[in-house]
C-alpha cells in the first residue's frame, strides 16, 4: 500500500512538471507564439509604411503602400502555423529564410503567397513564388484560414486549410534567416502565428 502511494505521488509530480512546462509564456509543446490575438508586435521589426496595429483580437493592417513584420530571430529548419483573415483583394505572404532583413522579396527569401487575385495564379495563394506552383489555386479571401509551412533543409511543404499545396525541394536559400509577414494591399488580420524549430 505504501509503495502504491509513492508511485501515485511520483506520477502526480510528473504531471505537474509537464503541466508547468506547457504553461511557460509563449511556449506550447515546443511552439513559440509570435502573435497571439492583440500581442506580438514586439517580436518583429517593422519595415515599410503598413499601419500595423492590434485590433479586435488580431494584428491588423489595411493601409499603406506595403510593409513587413520581420521576426527579430532567425530560423533555418522549422514549422510555422499561422491563422489569418484576408479579404478578396489582399496581397500578402509569409517569407522564409530572409537573407536581408531590411530588403524582403521573393528573390532573397521564399515567399509563401497569399494573393487570390495575382495576375499569374500559378504562383497565387498557397504557392511558393518562383519555386512551387499551385493548381488549382485555393482562395483565402473573406474568411479565416490556417497556413502550415515546414522548411527542413531543401524540402518545403505548405498546407493551406488542410490541403497540401506545396511539396518541393529547392536549394537556393539554405541559410537561416528571419521570417516576415507581408502587407501589400487589401485588409489583413493575423490572429495567431506560431513557430517551432526542427
Amino acid at each position: 500500500m505504501k509503495r502504491l502511494s509513492l508511485v501515485a505521488v511520483a506520477l502526480f509530480g510528473s504531471v505537474l512538471v509537464v503541466a508547468g512546462c506547457s504553461m511557460i509564456p509563449g511556449m506550447d509543446g515546443g511552439w513559440t507564439t509570435l502573435i497571439d490575438g492583440t500581442k506580438g508586435l514586439e517580436n518583429f521589426n517593422q519595415i515599410g509604411d503598413a499601419n500595423w496595429r492590434a485590433e479586435d483580437g488580431a494584428i491588423v493592417a489595411d493601409k499603406g503602400k506595403g510593409g513587413y513584420l520581420v521576426s527579430k530571430n532567425s530560423y533555418k529548419d522549422f514549422q510555422i502555423r499561422a491563422e489569418f483573415w484576408a479579404d478578396t483583394t489582399t496581397n500578402s505572404g509569409i517569407f522564409l529564410r530572409a537573407q536581408d532583413p531590411k530588403k524582403i522579396g521573393a528573390d532573397t527569401a521564399y515567399e509563401v503567397n497569399i494573393f487570390d487575385q495575382r495576375p499569374d495564379p500559378t504562383f497565387g495563394t498557397g504557392a511558393i513564388v518562383n519555386v512551387a506552383k499551385v493548381s488549382p489555386m485555393p482562395k483565402a479571401g473573406g474568411k479565416w484560414n490556417v497556413m502550415e509551412i515546414t522548411a527542413r533543409g531543401d524540402t518545403f511543404t505548405v498546407v493551406f486549410n488542410g490541403q497540401k499545396t506545396v511539396d518541393v525541394t529547392d536549394k537556393q536559400l539554405l541559410d537561416a534567416g528571419p521570417i516576415a509577414l507581408q502587407y501589400g494591399s487589401g485588409s489583413l488580420k493575423w490572429r495567431k502565428v506560431q513557430i517551432r524549430s526542427l
